[in-house]
């Protein structure tokens, strides 16, 4: 059981009279709720889920979601013992100094910089558009002289999720790290001659956007598809994947947190994703950014067997377990928690057979900043996914060469990559 988040302790701390199972009449259809649901099994959990609550911590006996209030008509309706409360608004804003995270602009406008500034090296370019119009801004990184597709591929992808700020600001930095470490460096310098790379920080650019326009903050996790005034909208894209769509784990009506959408890839961020990874059949390995809870996770989400092919599975495990070393994040099987359907992951594993990770990042709770920690915590973040994000770059060659060496290359590990040594 993990340590007491900052959800658990209101839970306790506000009086009897702030609880409700249903909220008042008056409440509004994008009103947020905090839910405390009963529950200790994996496939009570999943329920959950797939009645459209974020499941946000879990823990021996229950687990604490944010939810709508159609999702709490539907968990009394189940049965499900729960107690909810309307989010305050404490809850809701970044921590004080959070201008150190790259609002839109900024990040396309640093980016834009590092492609001029490294342009032998690195090349930005759009693979789509939003459902609102923005471009989806994808670095390669990959030797001079190169064509794509010669090389080993491997993707990095950030922000699904509008709400998850930190999971943009890791695959940025890492971008970063690999271009001014470029020639300074042996192995990174080796790893970009020898790899093709592409890295897109940020999948959701509407959702990041409407959840920072104005304060409070407003918890958004969903793209910002649909239209019309007081109307719950927006599809969880992390649930829109074509693999198993629409089975478990995703939430059915358009207000959940975890709507799935109409069909599967109906949404033209994850269209632009499938479209990208399937023209570059190169790529072996995937790592998906979010937050929060520090986990490593890897198919399947959408059934609890394990991966049928064994070698493929004893790879994942292998990869996971050695990158949970390196970052201190528990390694497990994505339904291991609950399952989850149309994912990232068991799309791009079970349809094109890439090596595929979710990394869900720091923090562990809420407690310690949950979807919007303090700006003062990204560096600390950064440095200490580096050491993965080069790990999955060395082995993107063949992936298979974790089982079948001696032993798997620990070099990589904090104290070995970062700080970078003086030069």
């Amino acid at each position: 059981m993990r340590k007491m988040s900052i959800l658990s302790l209101v839970f306790l701390l506000l009086p009897l009279a702030a609880f409700k199972s249903l909220p008042s009449s008056t409440s509004s259809l994008d009103t947020t709720y905090i839910v405390k649901v009963d529950a200790s099994t994996r496939e009570e959990r999943t329920d959950i889920s797939s009645l459209g609550v974020s499941i946000e911590e879990v823990y021996d006996t229950h687990i604490v979601g944010t939810c709508r209030p159609a999702q709490l008509a539907d968990l009394k309706a189940k049965g499900f013992a729960f107690e909810s409360f309307s989010l305050p608004a404490f809850l809701l804003d970044f921590p004080p100094g959070d201008g150190d995270f790259h609002n839109l602009n900024e990040l396309n406008s640093e980016m834009s910089t590092l492609a001029q500034t490294y342009s032998h090296i690195a090349t930005l370019s759009s693979i789509g558009k939003s459902i609102e119009g923005r471009d989806l801004w994808m670095m390669r990184i990959s030797g001079p002289q190169t064509t794509g597709g010669e090389k080993p591929g491997i993707i990095f992808l950030g922000t699904h999720h509008a709400r998850e700020h930190l999971s943009t600001e890791v695959p940025f930095f890492l971008i970063k790290h690999l271009l001014e470490n470029y020639g300074k460096d042996e192995k990174i310098t080796r790893f970009i001659n020898e790899r093709e790379i592409w890295i897109i920080p940020l999948v959701n650019p509407d959702g990041t956007d409407y959840d920072i326009t104005d304060k409070p903050y407003k918890w958004w996790r969903k793209n910002r598809q649909g239209k019309g005034a007081n109307e719950v909208y927006g599809v969880d894209l992390n649930r829109n994947y074509g693999y198993k769509w629409g089975g478990a784990g995703a939430g059915t009506d358009p207000s959940s947190e975890t709507y799935r959408g109409p069909s599967a890839f109906s949404e033209p961020e994850t269209q632009a994703v499938k479209t990208f990874i399937e023209s570059h059949p190169n790529i072996t390995t995937l790592l998906s950014y979010h937050t929060f809870s520090e986990l490593i996770l890897y198919p399947w989400g959408y059934t609890y067997d394990s991966i049928e092919d064994q070698r493929a599975l004893k790879v994942h495990e292998a990869m996971a377990q050695s990158m949970g070393r390196m970052t201190g994040y528990r390694p497990q099987q994505s339904s291991d928690l609950y399952i989850t359907s149309g994912d990232t992951t068991d799309w791009s594993f079970g349809e094109h057979k890439i090596f595929s990770f979710t990394f869900e990042l720091y923090p562990a709770s809420v407690w310690d900043g949950g979807f919007y920690p303090p700006a003062s915590v990204i560096q600390n973040v950064v440095k200490n996914n580096i050491p993965p994000a080069l790990y999955l770059i060395d082995y993107a060659d063949n992936p298979y060469r974790v089982i079948t060496t001696v032993q798997p290359r620990d070099f990589l590990t904090v104290s070995d990559v970062w700080p970078p040594k003086a030069r």
